[in-house]
């Protein structure tokens, strides 16, 4: 069987099925003939099956990223008269607040996990989910008003990623919000964090008042614990969440590790995005290989090296806050020398592949299978070299030490990036021993009713893990400031595609049922015909797709500033330019559909009894593209084998 726009491309055929073979898609277990189809017909019949796409099952947020690649690609055109870009911008922000700066800085794993993958390679999704973010941006597109209020007021305590978005979603509710931090500005790691040529500060300053406008009460320079206690926030609020995060990096556990001029990551990061540490002395030697070491890295190649800096000036005296470097100084600077100490290959780095091979090619030497001994000190207790020495990993992950070869690399600043906690002080009963929060699996504190937790305050990883943090503690205090039980959790725990909300917005959903006996539903106006929802559930993958059917089409990627160790000093520009709006539009295009009818036709062109058809103009919405009427349906299953999203399941039975 052909079909049509098919190319073929390495591993992928146009043949469903090999020789011997006797089980289509979908069908019952068994032999196709005997079991299933029998003179070419059979009692089992199509359902349109909705299933989760791979890229939402793989992002920790539960982004409805076929949702809105559906709409960059004029599949589910608007019902009003907005742009398709606002259109757009509505259905990301149901589950992410911050789509320019995700689109920026999120490693994402959603990439990952793209069945495209199976095909060529992953469709470009922060590239379409920037030019989305940034479009909203410069039209000044806000969010809605809130909802009804509900006369409940939750403390937020924390205005980073988890804080801010918890907000979002709470206000969204109708509970009134107010945000304490205990620094002067919100945004967290995303602005003390993250280095700012990654995310411009504009652009982080935008989404973030976009939340602050929704009414949301912000007290700065107010730590809990100090500035007001935790009994003030329960006198005086309904509900609590800690979104804290973990701003405290870990110190390098090996004799010395205490010299002044060992400092850790995130303490370093701060000083250079407070403006405070502008340049660096001698050789800097960065142990780790996340994404917080490349951020290290990547400054320290940016900031460069001054010659015979006074002490006061010494880069530790900046990031421990005694000090603040003099603007004057920066035209002395020179290219500095950076190097990362890695314990395992470096192939096995948890850092984003791309982070790893720009800050390479920005002139970072990469010492990978070494592990850190001691560090050498000076006679005034500065450390002057890290001992090391080369390891050996066997099959099984285990580490042996080859001490007898150890050897030592001079330096003037070691920065430990090796793991993150959060600062409990003033706070000490809800620090879990390892300096996070203990939560349930709806993000409560454990033993502490009324209070909530996400990000990296339980487990330091990524922005848009506290994000889907964040989402389901916010319904969870909504059931609890209105008494009622916490939901148990889907297998699926994303934001789902909800057909009904599709049919609502272009009035079309069903009307109500009377709950009276009837024949004939699948004429009836109160039932959704022929439409199951499984995405609670089940995940499209790429064995329920058929690939061959899509052509071979690399990614569309954003221009990318070439940035290299000739002219990486001095250098803040922004590494990516965005897409255009004709290049997000294609880009949008290679999103196969996963798990949703992608409207290609192949199941009308190719049923032998038309008994396939599509809905009528008036009555169609992403998701309800065609229909089968069962009078003519003979259960050949051909509709499921070539339908390329794996949308058709052949399995009811019609008598």
């Amino acid at each position: 069987m052909k079909v049509a726009q098919a190319t073929i491309g390495e591993g992928l055929t146009l043949r469903r099925f090999n020789d011997g073979d006797g089980v289509g898609t979908g069908s019952l277990t068994g032999n196709y003939d005997k079991d299933v189809v029998q003179y070419g017909r059979s009692d089992i019949c199509p359902v349109y099956v909705h299933r989760t796409p791979s890229c939402q099952g793989s992002c920790p947020s539960g982004h409805d990223i076929r949702g809105w690649l559906s709409i960059v690609r004029g599949l589910d055109k608007n019902a009003g008269d907005s742009p398709w870009q606002e259109h757009a911008f509505r259905r990301a922000v149901k589950s992410n607040p911050f789509p320019s700066v995700m689109g920026r800085v999120c490693p994402a794993p959603c990439e990952d996990g793209c069945n495209r993958n199976d095909v060529e390679e992953t469709v470009g999704i922060n590239a379409v989910e920037q030019y989305i973010g940034d479009w909203a941006l410069k039209n000044n597109l806000s969010f809605p008003e809130p909802g009804v209020d509900s006369g409940k007021k939750v403390a937020i305590v924390g205005g980073g990623c988890a804080g801010l978005t918890a907000a979002f979603f709470l206000r969204q509710k109708g509970h009134a919000c107010t945000i304490f931090d205990a620094y002067d500005r919100l945004g967290g790691m995303m602005v003390f964090g993250i280095p700012g040529y990654r995310t411009p500060r504009e652009v982080l300053d935008g989404e973030i008042n976009r939340i602050i406008d929704m009414g949301v009460v912000v007290k700065l320079n107010t730590r809990v614990g100090s500035d007001i206690s935790v009994a003030e926030l329960e006198r005086d609020f309904d509900c609590v969440f800690w979104g804290i995060g973990a701003t405290s990096g870990r110190a390098l556990s090996i004799p010395g590790g205490d010299a002044p001029n060992c400092v850790d990551g995130i303490s370093y990061l701060r000083a250079y995005n407070e403006g405070r540490l502008k340049y660096l002395e001698g050789r800097v030697l960065v142990i780790g290989a996340g994404d917080t070491a490349m951020d290290v890295v990547a400054v320290a190649r940016r900031i460069g090296n001054i010659k015979n800096i006074p002490v006061k000036d010494k880069p530790e005296n900046v990031i421990l806050g005694h000090t603040v470097h003099d603007v004057v100084s920066v035209a002395k600077r020179q290219g500095g020398d950076v190097w990362v100490v890695y314990r395992r290959p470096i192939a096995k780095a948890p850092a984003t592949k791309h982070e790893l091979e720009s800050v390479i090619r920005e002139g970072v030497e990469i010492h990978d299978s070494l592990a850190p001994m001691e560090v050498i000190k000076d006679d005034e207790g500065r450390a002057k070299a890290l001992r090391v020495a080369p390891v050996v990993w066997d099959d099984k992950g285990n580490m042996q030490i080859k001490e007898d070869e150890h050897f030592d690399i001079d330096c003037t600043l070691i920065v430990s990036a090796t793991g993150q906690m959060g600062d409990y002080t003033g706070i000490e009963e809800f620090d879990n021993g390892r300096g996070l929060m203990d939560a349930d699996k709806l993000f409560q504190v454990v033993d502490r009713p009324g209070h909530f937790v996400g990000g990296d305050a339980i487990k330091p990883h990524l922005l848009t893990t506290a994000i889907g943090h964040a989402s389901i503690a916010a319904e969870g205090i909504d059931h609890y400031l209105r008494g009622q039980e916490l939901p148990a959790r889907p297998r699926v725990d994303t934001h789902h595609f909800r057909l009904l909300d599709e049919l609502r917005q272009r009035e079309l959903e069903p009307t109500e049922y009377d709950h009276g006996g009837t024949w004939g539903t699948d004429s009836a106006d109160f039932a959704i015909h022929n439409y199951e929802d499984r995405s609670h559930a089940e995940i499209a993958s790429s064995d329920k797709l058929f690939l061959a059917y899509f052509k071979k089409e690399p990614m569309i990627r954003r221009e990318e500033c070439d940035i290299t160790s000739n002219n990486v000093l001095n250098n803040f520009t922004e590494r990516f330019t965005g897409l255009t709006e004709e290049k997000a539009v294609a880009e949008a295009s290679r999103c196969m559909s996963c798990g949703l009818c992608v409207e290609c036709d192949e199941c009308v062109i190719y049923c032998p009894e038309d008994a396939i058809s599509r809905v009528p103009a008036a009555a169609h919405a992403m998701g309800r593209y065609v229909d089968t009427d069962y009078n003519k349906c003979i259960g050949c299953h051909i509709c499921a084998d070539v339908c390329p999203c794996g949308y058709i399941e052949m399995g009811m039975y019609y008598e």
